[in-house]
């Protein structure tokens, strides 16, 4: 261990920086957020720098750097360009036994300045010891995007329990109240929103529930296919999950993200395997959350357009369980961007329209002359089996049977293929693809011409 890590309580103490360029502006921002008492040792300084001087932010001494700056600091950094100055701030701060950092100089420093993930009190650094900083700001950033904002205001709120909680006699029932806590997304939303009263409640229920009495339910958006289209709150959700309840339109690219040792419970259909029925899944959400666990209910695309969320949650809104939900990116969007095929445009639709390939009871029952209209894109889901039925409609109610068309076979994945033609081709186009595939109707369907960045070697031209 080359350095041992540690937090500095800098309120108020003096600190000095010598050096007045940007180097010196960021470090000074970074303190200044401490609450330090900054001087900036420094012939010439930024405009920043001199502007918080006058703010009385910081002081300033305007002249080159002497011994006696270093009089009373906890902490000095050296930050010029002259690397002779550089090493006098080290050796005179070394002999006064005063932490030094020497910025890009990992040999002149006895203290260096991680990568810092801030959600305070919560505090995050990340350092290789000056060998690769490149390297700490890409893993700050890759963390930084796993941990939501809400952890500050969550920390600040457990350090106010603390007591309460130690009056709880049984240890694994404190422990588990903390995880109860800590993975309340209701809780979090409330104290993200302000909602001092909300949160105090929901706090007390937690005091007041027996440990595993009530789960909860969260419908999920795990998107089109790629993973790195899941959302933040998404992934957070797969990693807090106890089950995963998942259909076929999720890809394994996607359950890899779910916490190991969670359960995983398909509810899909799959050559073998029949669909479970509806009102069978809801039956499962509440008996997984009735046993008291964190239940995720994983949906491809967005649960709530054409992904029969709102009857999932109409069951346990019935039921009293608790739910929340986590959009997702709909396969209308992620599918015709990665084909590219803007679904507005100025110059060719005006609006857009997302139908269902078949209702309840497996019919496409639509108003076509609404939908024969011009300006406008189309998206059909689920509508391959009805292709034909489709393209005869549209074109009986007054669409050119020379309006582009694609079909998008496993949108954003790997394997996306895009198969294009016009609305006349329609029914035999749709033979050339596999389920699940979107099928978009309009204008914009050309754009794919010069706007298609994802696919290129996977676009087929119709028949």
């Amino acid at each position: 261990m080359d350095f041992l890590p540690l937090f500095c309580q800098l309120q108020y103490k003096p600190v000095l920086i010598v050096g007045g360029g940007e180097v010196a502006v960021r470090k000074a921002r970074l303190l200044l957020n401490a609450k330090a008492r900054v001087t900036i040792n420094a012939p010439h300084l930024e405009h920043q720098l001199m502007s918080w001087a006058e703010q009385g932010v910081l002081t300033v001494c305007a002249a080159d750097f002497h011994p006696e700056l270093l009089d009373g600091k906890w902490l000095v950094i050296a930050a010029t360009n002259q690397p002779e100055v550089n090493q006098q701030v080290f050796n005179e701060a070394n002999r006064r036994q005063i932490f030094c950092n020497v910025v890009d100089s990992p040999a002149h420093c006895s203290a260096i300045m991680p990568a810092i993930i801030d959600r305070s009190p919560l505090m995050v650094a990340i350092s290789s010891a000056g060998s690769a900083p490149l390297l700490s700001r890409q893993l700050r950033e890759k963390i930084e995007a796993l941990l939501p904002q809400h952890l500050g205001q969550l920390a600040t709120l457990a350090g106010k329990l603390r007591e309460r909680v130690k009056a709880i006699p049984d240890k694994l029932a404190r422990r588990r109240f903390w995880e109860r806590l800590f993975s309340h997304e209701r809780l979090a939303c409330q104290l993200a929103r302000g909602q001092q009263q909300a949160a105090e409640q929901s706090v007390a229920e937690l005091l007041d529930e027996q440990p595993q009495s009530k789960g909860s339910v969260t419908l999920v958006g795990a998107g089109p296919g790629d993973a790195g289209l899941l959302t933040l709150s998404g992934l957070q959700q797969l990693q807090q999950a106890d089950v995963v309840v998942y259909d076929r339109l999720v890809s394994q690219e996607v359950l890899a993200l779910v916490r190991r040792d969670a359960e995983r419970i398909f509810v899909g259909k799959e050559a073998g395997r029949h669909c479970v029925p509806q009102q069978a899944i809801n039956q499962l959400l509440l008996e997984q959350a009735r046993l008291g666990k964190q239940v995720v209910r994983l949906k491809g695309g967005d649960p709530f357009i054409f992904g029969r969320g709102g009857e999932e949650l109409e069951t346990l809104a019935e039921a009293g369980i608790p739910f929340s939900v986590v959009p997702g990116i709909t396969a209308a969007s992620g599918c015709a961007a990665y084909s590219g095929i803007p679904l507005t445009h100025r110059d060719h639709a005006q609006r857009v329209q997302f139908i269902t390939g078949h209702d309840k009871e497996g019919n496409i029952a639509q108003e076509w002359s609404a939908l024969a209209a011009p300006s406008q894109t189309l998206v059909f889901y689920m509508g391959l089996a009805h292709a034909g039925r489709i393209q005869d409609e549209l074109q009986t109610h007054g669409m050119p049977g020379h309006t582009p068309v694609a079909l998008v076979e496993q949108g954003t994945r790997l394997q996306q293929r895009v198969v294009r033609g016009e609305l006349q081709q329609l029914a035999q186009l749709a033979t050339q693809v596999d389920s699940p595939s979107l099928i978009i109707i309009g204008s914009v369907v050309i754009l794919a011409d010069k706007l298609d960045w994802y696919g290129e070697a996977n676009t087929l031209a119709g028949v």
